[in-house]
């Protein structure tokens, strides 16, 4: 897939990072690293884990393998990393679904609130509301007039219950007064598959995995979710303003792990991913993207997550979301 194929090509070389190999090995009992992608090849997940992986490697002197398990709204994922050895060995790209917007699952296979512990923060992007061009609708306004006027009879796809996009879909329904159907589907790529083929009629999407069927006119943009334009989409207005005020979804990723990990393993990961993620060498990779780099402490990780979570928490319980 084209997507896949340009993530794969946005890896660092590893020897832009040699310097920092040398002064960095030695430091972790583990002979590599498993990075869980709990969402299917191809997405924003999997493609912010593989710009990671390399200089990650270098850094620590360990090798990096980048594992995607999909399922459950990138739950399936979480739980096979909480459930092996807390040494430090597997990370996880986490997203919303693991950080704030479990409280809409009745039943788990672990507890992320008290499962799994942030290590740093990666990356923020906004996203963008596309959807088929067979729907009539050339903007915002014209398709809420034709979403009110058929409750029901529009369906989004997205990456799973509880995964970024799905909830900044859901903020748009419980915002907007919309009634659109979810589907659910094993990751952005795939979701993304059902929109161009005409199974879905709208998505949620990543503003990168969006632009080139932007750009070929298989989707039409109707507005971003974040606060203002973005230069990728200089045409394309805010939701906000163009007839849902107040609305605003920018998806944060985390680097996680197991909560047994211990600490000095953590601010390890965290000081060697911090200047990964703040390397110049790595500026052009997230820019390439459209997503705006973070980095910091697993503090800094934790009080986000904190404040994200009973904001989303709140959405959750208002639109009465819940998955069993």
């Amino acid at each position: 897939m084209r997507y896949q194929r340009f993530a794969i090509a946005l890896l660092i070389p590893a020897s832009l990072y040699c310097g920092a190999a040398g002064a960095q090995t030695g430091d972790y009992p583990v002979k590599q690293f498993r990075l869980v992608v709990p969402y299917a090849a191809g997405g924003i997940a999997d493609v912010l884990s593989r710009i990671l992986a390399q200089p990650l490697s270098a850094a620590s002197g360990r090798q990096v393998i980048v594992d995607n398990r999909p399922g459950s709204g990138g739950h399936v994922g979480a739980a096979n990393v909480v459930a092996s050895p807390a040494d430090g060995g597997t990370l996880m790209l986490a997203t919303i679904a693991h950080n704030a917007a479990y409280s809409m699952y009745s039943r788990l296979a672990y507890d992320p609130a008290r499962d799994i512990k942030p290590v740093i923060l990666v990356a923020e992007s906004a996203g963008v509301l596309v959807v088929h061009p067979s729907l009539p609708v050339r903007s915002l306004k014209e398709f809420l007039a034709l979403a009110r006027s058929r409750p029901g009879a529009l369906a989004y796809g997205s990456a799973g219950h509880g995964s970024a996009l799905h909830m900044a879909a859901e903020l748009f329904k419980f915002t907007a007064k919309v009634d659109l159907v979810h589907v659910p589907y094993k990751g952005s790529a795939p979701a993304m598959t059902a929109l161009i083929s005409g199974e879905t009629q709208l998505t949620f999407e990543n503003i990168v995995t969006a632009l080139p069927y932007v750009k070929s006119a298989r989707l039409r943009p109707l507005g971003v979710t974040g606060p203002r334009r973005n230069p990728s989409l200089p045409d394309v207005p805010p939701i906000s303003e163009v007839g849902v005020p107040g609305y605003e979804s920018v998806p944060w990723y985390t680097i996680s792990v197991a909560s047994g990990v211990p600490g000095e393993i953590v601010r390890k990961l965290a000081a060697d991913l911090d200047r990964v993620i703040r390397s110049p060498e790595t500026q052009p990779r997230w820019a390439a993207i459209g997503v705006m780099p973070l980095g910091g402490t697993a503090e800094d990780a934790a009080k986000r997550n904190a404040v994200e979570t009973a904001r989303w928490s709140k959405v959750i319980k208002a639109a009465g979301i819940r998955v069993d």
